[in-house]
């Protein structure tokens, strides 16, 4: 399917998603948040539409956006007045590249499916593909009770985990269902079954994946702040992924004071870039440190070659195709430096302790110059620069794995 000009499912590649935390009626503030996400990597961008003052600006963002020359899709996330908002404002139904509906949250008895027929009937109409998103904080309580009075009376009833785990799946499967019966075509629909815990999103998702053809969203819901959630979101989604499952991913953090929102984008394609599955920006592999490496000069290096790097791709993704897949090595001493270095397309060994104040550095394996003295970064950064113009520029060369060849090749 097509969420935009994005491709999702199917053979296209594993997609990176993010969502505002902005005020969707402030249609200024919300429109720069998606533009950093944006420009950080982020290939879909969802933001709340809560209100009728949201719902309001949800065109003027997306003209906003559009004069910036940021065209990523934008996604609605509804839930309690979806149906009425889709309705009363049909610019912000029009701007919307894809509509999230959670069942859990549409509404109560009979209305609930009257309500999610109005969504879908907005999304036929308009041409939208929807996220069928189920989460565990959110689930369908009428359904939760039904099932578990039918679970009371089986002969072999389900532990409670593995009941809330096939609630969340059924909820999905059958709302998808009614959203096809209803005339949505099945290649429109994404399913996500998001809960806050490791081990049952990786259940909860290998029995989706057997259970269904349609494209999956993966994510862990609420991972949390800091490293626990960049761990624990890694764990979960890089089990999945190396399954072959998951079509679009988003990395739920909780930002730190201060903290951009664009973290998230940051660790979502680390995730992908380091499992080999996708390449967005070059990789720096730097050592940790040990007694040998008193000196904290690599690391300082490292930080700043990695920032330089990220903050250069935008301009060097449309200028250099295929300079996401180099390698830089910023290493702190004899033992492993050399070695690394030479792994690398780019590296450089810095002098740990006691060692001759030279630093080597590699260019696809052979030693090029010896640096040495107070301009040891910026004469390497140098180095960095001219290897990308020289060996990404259209019609140059890149060599990986001693061979040659040709730039127009190589992309994603």
């Amino acid at each position: 399917m097509m969420v935009g000009l994005v491709p999702v499912g199917g053979d296209a590649p594993v997609v990176v998603q993010s969502m505002t935390n902005t005020d969707t009626a402030d249609a200024d503030a919300t429109a720069r948040q998606v533009h950093a996400l944006w420009q950080a990597g982020s290939e879909l961008v969802r933001i709340t539409v809560n209100s009728p003052e949201a719902a309001a600006q949800v065109g003027t963002i997306r003209r906003t956006l559009d004069a910036m020359g940021c065209n990523v899709p934008l996604i609605g996330d509804f839930h309690y007045n979806g149906h009425k908002l889709l309705a009363q404002f049909p610019d912000c139904a029009v701007s919307l590249a894809k509509y999230r509906i959670n069942p859990g949250n549409v509404g109560k008895g009979s209305k609930r499916d009257e309500q999610f027929a109005a969504m879908i009937e907005m999304a036929v109409r308009y041409g939208k593909p929807v996220r069928i998103g189920v989460n565990w904080g959110s689930l369908d309580q009428a359904k939760m009770a039904r099932m578990m009075d039918e679970n009371a009376q089986a002969a072999e009833p389900l532990a409670a985990d593995a009941l809330m785990r096939e609630a969340l799946i059924q909820s999905a499967l059958e709302s998808a269902q009614q959203a096809e019966a209803l005339g949505l075509s099945g290649n429109q629909i994404i399913i996500s079954c998001k809960v806050s815990d490791v081990q049952d999103l990786i259940t909860v998702y290998r029995d989706l994946a057997r259970r269904c053809e349609y494209p999956l969203h993966l994510g862990l819901t609420e991972a949390g702040m800091g490293s626990k959630g960049i761990v624990a979101s890694t764990a979960a989604l890089a089990v999945l992924l190396q399954e072959g499952i998951g079509d679009t991913i988003r990395v739920s953090l909780t930002p730190e004071p201060g903290e951009s929102r664009t973290t998230e984008v940051v660790v979502a394609q680390e995730i992908l870039q380091t499992m080999g599955i996708r390449a967005f920006t070059p990789l720096v592999t730097a050592c940790p440190g040990c007694g040998r490496t008193t000196s904290t000069t690599f690391q300082e290096l490292a930080q700043n070659i990695q920032r330089y790097l990220r903050e250069a791709m935008p301009a060097w993704s449309r200028l250099y195709p295929g300079v996401e897949t180099m390698t830089v090595a910023v290493m702190g001493c004899v033992v492993n430096g050399p070695g690394e270095s030479k792994l690398a397309n780019i590296g450089i060994s810095l002098p740990g302790t006691g060692e001759v104040p030279v630093a080597p550095v590699y260019v696809d394996g052979e030693k090029t110059v010896t640096l040495k003295g107070d301009n040891i970064a910026v004469e390497f950064q140098a180095i960095v620069e001219h290897y990308v113009e020289t060996h990404f520029a259209p019609g140059g060369i890149l060599r990986r794995d001693s061979k040659t060849i040709p730039i127009i090749a190589v992309g994603k």
